[in-house]
């Protein structure tokens, strides 16, 4: 046998013990000589460099030291879900999807892992990257990270596609996480707070040895890509498990919401006796062709929710409110309270809202107060014990002033927040307003980041957004922690960021309530600056989607004139302040004041392009008939109902052809 054939056959072997053990949970060989047979393979190729194999299995035991972990765009965007706290929010959700996709639906329900996303990509059957959730669009490459993990397969087994993406939830096992916190404190070193948050930490540590160290598994969930050959969620899920994935035995294919709702409470009921953490449980229609036809909103799939378990609370003492200010001069008043644990962490602070909420609970500085973790990031006060209220007490005094310029708030009519209107002289704001422009979904401004702003604004390089054009190197080397190198990366970042497109621009303006979504639609409406500067509110009001409040804002922003000077200067910079000419050159107003429904599978191009023309070319896409649809365009396994709706309502079906004919 030669060297290189040996070499194989000890992967192949080592690969096969390792599914096993880490996805069968059936080792066939004791741990002693899996060690001797993974040593004899290091030898090998240690003494035969020129075979080395990135998936090789000794390559898991980490030593890459990543200092930058690469931006990575997503070739399928990882949307957020929809959360649900009730059965009630359940069978609401069941009823809007029967209304819009015919016959019987199945659904699987999953248990929602608390960890952290990761999207795995494989070629050929071997993992060529791995990034992180990021912000969904795009997120950071940890590929040499997550290699070390024992149950994410480096070559796959049997009939996998050619390339594809496969989703899941790095997670560290309770047991893998006490035992680390037992190490931590023989080492008088602090234990770590909850298993999600070390997690997620660990696909951050710039050293994939010390990665390779820590008990972490990957449980994986959704499969994308192109010819997957796959027709529903649940075939996924065995599929995979099938190419050496670890994916949960707990998922369970059902027939009926009130089985999703059987699922729900036995795993509320029975969620601490599993290895790892849970925080609810997902439903998804099990139909992947049902989930084409459903379609998403702006953040979330329509086919998919999350049940989340009900909120752990505590009791404890509230001892200061404090006020922030915000890049829009909202001010949040905010809760100092005396340490405590909550849900894996500890809680020190707690979002009041808005001076209404404070009047409402009669929240006074000395309460007991409950706090609670659910479906927010941010602990929320949501009542007061009164039989420990202090006798002294005294009802809480909203401030009347900006705490951090000393300027008189305002309340605007029919508005729950009251604002600091000084907003080119209050600090937070200044820097608010900055950090939100080179925000990764508006500007993306690479070595660029918040501190980095409050600094320059603080020895005042900068006072708005407009004068990181004009920052140069020198400038930015005295700053504190700043290299030559990362000035000059910095100062091209911002250089690089003049290629943004004008709908990102016109985000990341911070204009209020323009917000990504609204943003576009802007763009593409009015494709410069100029035109939507001097749009009226009766013209705003008139562009689809557009309500008095977003059209007031807009006006007012740009009629002052501190801002219309900023833009000039943008302009002046070479900021991309209109549609490019290539864009425009594929937008027309062809199908404008028009709503079309798009439902079946198409052949010559796909739904999201037959989407993406309608919008185009000036069209409105909706997921549902109604008697304001204009045309439908229907592909093959058009769902009956949806015909006969069409039908009735005398609405025009247009086939594939016919629609591109139209196009023309």
């Amino acid at each position: 046998m030669t060297i290189e054939l040996k070499i194989q056959e000890l992967r192949d072997e080592l690969r096969q013990h390792n599914y096993n053990y880490y996805i069968l949970d059936n080792p066939t060989i004791s741990d002693y000589e899996f060690d001797m047979k993974l040593k004899e393979l290091q030898a090998l190729e240690d003494a035969n460099p020129q075979l080395f194999d990135h998936n090789s299995p000794t390559q898991r035991v980490g030593g890459t030291i990543t200092k930058n972990f690469n931006t990575i765009v997503h070739d399928f965007r990882m949307y957020s879900l929809d959360n649900s706290y009730s059965k009630e929010d359940l069978l609401d959700w069941e009823k809007r999807i029967k209304k819009m996709v015919d016959g019987e639906v199945q659904y699987t329900c999953e248990l929602k892992y608390d960890g952290a996303s990761i999207n795995l990509t494989y070629e050929d059957g071997k993992l060529i990257r791995a990034v992180t959730r990021g912000d969904g669009v795009q997120g950071d490459e940890v590929t040499p990270n997550v290699k070390t993990i024992k149950t994410v397969p480096l070559q796959l087994k049997g009939d996998f596609p050619k390339r594809f993406d496969i989703r899941g939830e790095i997670i560290l096992p309770i047991e893998g996480f006490l035992k680390m916190n037992k190490e931590r404190i023989s080492n008088n070193e602090e234990p770590y707070r909850n298993p999600r948050n070390t997690a997620s930490g660990s696909l951050k540590l710039q050293d994939s040895a010390e990665v390779a160290k820590r008990p972490l598994e990957c449980l994986l969930y959704s499969i994308k890509g192109n010819d997957l050959h796959i027709s529903t969620q649940y075939e996924g899920l065995e599929k995979a498990r099938v190419w050496g994935f670890k994916v949960p035995k707990e998922a369970k294919l059902v027939n009926s919401i009130d089985e999703v709702l059987d699922f729900v409470a036995y795993w509320d009921e029975h969620r601490h006796n599993l290895p790892y953490e849970i925080d609810g449980v997902v439903i998804k229609v099990n139909s992947l062709f049902q989930q084409d036809e459903l379609g998403f909103t702006a953040k979330a799939p329509r086919w998919a929710m999350a049940y989340k378990f009900k909120a752990e609370q505590v009791s404890t003492r509230l001892n200061e409110i404090t006020y922030q200010v915000g890049r829009t001069g909202a001010i949040t008043p905010v809760a100092n309270l005396e340490p405590v644990q909550l849900a894996g962490t500890i809680v020190k602070r707690a979002s009041l809202h808005n001076a209404d909420q404070i009047e409402k609970l009669d929240i006074r500085v000395g309460d007991a107060v409950y706090v609670e973790k659910g479906g927010e990031i941010i602990p929320k006060i949501v009542g007061i014990d009164l039989s420990k209220r202090p006798k002294d007490s005294q009802p809480t005094v909203y401030i009347t002033h900006c705490p951090e310029c000393g300027t008189e708030l305002i309340r605007p009519e029919g508005e729950a927040k009251h604002y600091c209107p000084n907003d080119s002289g209050c600090p937070p704001q200044v820097v608010g307003r900055i950090q939100h422009y080179i925000s990764r979904k508006a500007m993306d401004i690479e070595g660029l980041g918040g501190e980095t702003v409050a600094l320059l604004v603080k020895e005042s390089l900068i006072t708005n957004y407009a004068d990181l054009y004009e920052l140069t190197v020198d400038q930015i080397i005295p700053l504190e922690r700043m290299a030559e190198k990362s000035a000059e990366n910095l100062v091209k970042g911002i250089m690089a960021s003049k290629q943004i497109p004008f709908e990102r621009v016109l985000f990341a303006l911070g204009i209020r309530y323009v917000g990504e979504t609204v943003a576009k639609k802007l763009a593409k409406h009015y494709k410069s600056i100029d035109a939507l500067m001097f749009a009226s509110m009766l013209d705003l009001i008139s562009v689809d989607e557009i309500g008095d409040r977003i059209a007031k804002s807009v006006v007012e922003f740009f009629s002052i004139e501190a801002n219309k000077s900023i833009i000039a200067r943008l302009k002046h910079y070479g900021v991309q302040l209109e549609i490019s000419a290539d864009k425009l050159a594929n937008q027309t107003d062809k199908l404008k004041g028009q709503t079309f429904v798009v439902s079946g599978v198409f052949e010559t191009v796909s739904r999201a392009d037959l989407k993406k023309l309608i919008e185009d070319n000036g069209g409105k896409v909706s997921s549902s008939i109604s008697s304001k649809t204009s045309y439908v365009v229907a592909g093959d396994k058009m769902g009956p109902s949806k015909r006969t709706k069409a039908e009735n309502l005398n609405i025009t079906i247009l086939t594939e052809i016919a629609f591109l004919e139209l196009m023309k």
